[in-house]
């Protein structure tokens, strides 16, 4: 089979690949329209987030019969379509789910106990103990929406921080020893921390939006790890103007591009985010461990070679 590699991944990907006969071509530079008049060369493509894989670019590949997508998101490719020609999606999330998991708790035990904003002062001269006092993860109920690898694995690191997990997901009966399965009202009625886990899609874009600001019964923390457009931001904004949001950690913008290589706005909405101390940011590095790296490379191996090599 002959493979066309449109990013840079972890080189085991190569290496194995190679090992097993097949045809590799790397093209890390080409532009949407150039890999769309060769794709037609190729049995496979692995992609991470660089080139969308609309129905357009799928029809021209006449014999793809998979896509490896290196990470979990999905939505750089035309499901529907790709199922549709009978090309076989393959994504890695199982690679990453660690790492966000460490991800979510780090950027909430730093946000929730001012760690970063202490640090900063006493390394300007400044000591002040009562101006930093913290908030406990021990006894809070946290609700994670989605529990696909990401939720389970943060659920998982929390049955350590004593606190009341619970999750709202749209299938059901999937609870655990970690979390209980709620409703979408009863999330809403109790949660204390809100953390994202869902793909982006068209019912999860703008999922969090000014009704469910106003919905929630309690003022909260909130962490997406998950996708910038999950997200209304002008909404979140409001709610921590308001203090209906004590806190926000967030490893993805809305004002992402679809690659995540960089965010190109300027707005009130983003400014506020960049300059509140109620506000940690990180560059969509979640997932971005290197062991997650190695991790998500080898789970795409193993899928391929389990589908392809017999």
């Amino acid at each position: 089979m002959k493979i066309l590699l449109l990013d840079k991944n972890h080189p085991l990907i190569t290496e194995q690949l190679l090992a097993k006969n097949f045809v590799l071509e790397e093209d890390f530079a080409s532009s949407y329209d150039e890999v769309c008049e060769k794709i037609h060369q190729y049995d496979g493509v692995i992609i991470r987030s660089r080139i969308p894989l609309d129905a357009h670019f799928l029809t021209k590949g006449k014999d793809l019969k998979f896509i490896a997508r290196v990470g979990a998101g999905m939505e750089n490719i035309d499901i529907p379509v790709a199922e549709k020609l009978g090309i076989k999606l393959i994504n890695s999330p199982e690679g990453n789910r660690d790492s966000v998991a460490e991800h979510v708790i780090g950027m909430l035990l730093v946000l929730m106990n001012r760690l970063f904003i202490a640090s900063q002062e006493v390394k300007n001269g400044i000591w002040l103990r009562e101006e930093n006092r913290g908030d406990e993860l021990l006894g809070k109920t946290f609700g994670l929406i989605g529990y696909g690898n990401m939720g389970k694995a943060t659920a998982k690191r929390l049955s350590g921080f004593g606190c009341k997990v619970i999750f709202y997901d749209i299938l059901p009966n999937i609870a655990d020893e970690y979390a209980e399965q709620v409703s979408w009202e009863e999330l809403k009625n109790s949660a204390q921390i809100i953390s994202m886990h869902v793909p982006l899609t068209e019912k999860t874009h703008y999922m969090i939006d000014e009704k469910f600001f106003q919905d929630m019964k309690h003022d909260f923390y909130f962490v997406n790890t998950a996708r910038g457009k999950n997200v209304e931001t002008k909404y979140l904004v409001e709610a921590l103007k308001s203090g209906k949001v004590k806190g926000a950690c967030l490893d993805v913008i809305e004002y992402e591009k679809s690659s995540f290589e960089n965010i190109e706005v300027e707005n009130e909405d983003f400014t506020y985010l960049l300059q509140s101390e109620k506000a940690l940011l990180t560059p969509h590095i979640g997932g971005w461990t290197h062991q997650s790296k190695e991790k998500l490379a080898q789970f795409i191996v193993d899928k391929i070679l389990a589908s392809f090599v017999v």
